[in-house]
């Protein structure tokens, strides 16, 4: 008998407690776990998105009678609005940040610091279950013992780096190793789903190289070592390995990145089209060299153009979220996500961004290369 299935199995983003990347600090008072955070986060050169979890002490803070949202043109944003904590919205609140530091006194986090101060030996005693993935400790003062439980519990915790509470140089800098070492793995997508109305056949098979663009799209991409997915609408029935057929219909190539990204929500995916023929190995790998997996793209733009171009770009897994946001708007548009969107630019020479659409641009193009 066949079991009804009630919801679809999709590929989820992986997640903590909280967010994709978070350390919890735990093991000492409240106020010198934000001030820990907040001198650590001065050292990481604004090069990562941040955030710290926290609860309030405040015992007589009421829900407001109406959210406020207060703007500055600086981009500060006070956000005073009623919230309660849930495991999907908290996630979806967070889903953008590189990494959330989470006081650990409060609320458990997936990886730990742990700030060794004899005075909280019952409180660490009490979250020893949330003590499963410990980065590296901390001594509050000139020298902490580990206490015997942890020992117990964690027979190789001696073999953890140890840092001053003032070190906060050496304790950023591994920081910044963890956030680095957590980037997204990065997938190359084709795209060759498209109608090529304006062309009379498939631009995906035009023949610039000796072989189909498509083909030869692939090929560059694995040549970079990514592993390369074929775009295409689910009536091309094209039998080929890697294949992501199109799950949002009718959407075009907004709709292709956003069918790799529900492919696997944890990849990166570099998005090639195939009507781009000017794209060669030297220019990809200039995207990849200034890839920045903080923003939520790396573009490339011609010089004198005005906007990016989003169909050969770097979309990191904090964009599927925005551009699900874009599109319950009514939006489609790729390029308006990366023009509203905290996006890197790499700027390159005009002639290499040349989209081929006609017959007649085809033969002005195909002889071009030939020269």
């Amino acid at each position: 008998m066949k079991h009804h299935v009630k919801h679809a199995k999709l590929s989820r983003r992986n997640f903590g407690q909280l967010a994709p990347f978070e350390l919890a600090v735990l093991g000492t008072k409240c106020s010198i776990i934000r001030e820990l955070v907040k001198e650590v986060s001065g050292k990481l050169n604004n090069k990562f998105k941040l955030a710290y979890a926290d609860a309030s002490h405040d015992k007589d803070i009421l829900s407001p009678l109406f959210d406020e949202f207060t703007f500055h043109n600086s981009g500060d944003l006070k956000n005073h609005s009623a919230y309660k904590m849930n495991p999907y919205t908290d996630k979806s609140l967070l889903a953008a940040y590189d990494l959330v530091f989470i006081n650990g006194n409060h609320y458990p986090g997936n990886r730990q610091i742990l700030i060794l101060d004899e005075e909280k030996e019952a409180s660490v005693l009490k979250r020893i279950d949330q003590l499963d993935n410990i980065a590296f400790l901390i001594n509050l003062n000139h020298r902490s013992d580990i206490f015997d439980f942890l020992k117990e519990k964690h027979p190789h915790i001696e073999k953890l780096k140890v840092y001053s509470i003032h070190d906060i140089e050496h304790i950023g800098k591994h920081i910044m190793e963890l956030i680095e070492a957590n980037t997204a793995r990065l997938s190359g997508l084709v795209l060759a789903g498209g109608e090529s109305v304006r062309m009379g056949t498939d631009k995906g098979l035009l023949d610039y190289f000796g072989k189909s663009q498509r083909e030869y799209s692939m090929e560059m991409l694995e040549k970079l070592n990514l592993k390369a997915f074929l775009s295409v609408r689910k009536e091309q029935k094209i039998d080929q390995r890697n294949i992501i057929e199109d799950k949002f219909i009718g959407l075009g190539p907004f709709g292709a990145i956003c069918s790799a990204f529900q492919h696997d929500p944890n990849k990166a995916w570099l998005v090639l089209a195939t009507d781009l023929p000017y794209v060669d190995e030297k220019l990809i790998r200039q995207l990849l060299d200034k890839r920045d997996p903080s923003k939520v793209a790396t573009a490339l733009k011609g010089k004198s153009k005005r906007f990016p171009e989003p169909l050969i770009t770097i979309w990191e897994p904090k964009a599927y979220p925005i551009l699900l946001q874009y599109l319950s708007l009514g939006i489609s548009c790729p390029r308006k996500v990366l023009i509203n969107s905290d996006i890197k630019i790499v700027e390159v020479e005009d002639d290499y961004i040349v989209n081929v659409n006609t017959p007649e641009e085809f033969d002005l193009v195909k002889n071009d290369l030939r020269k």
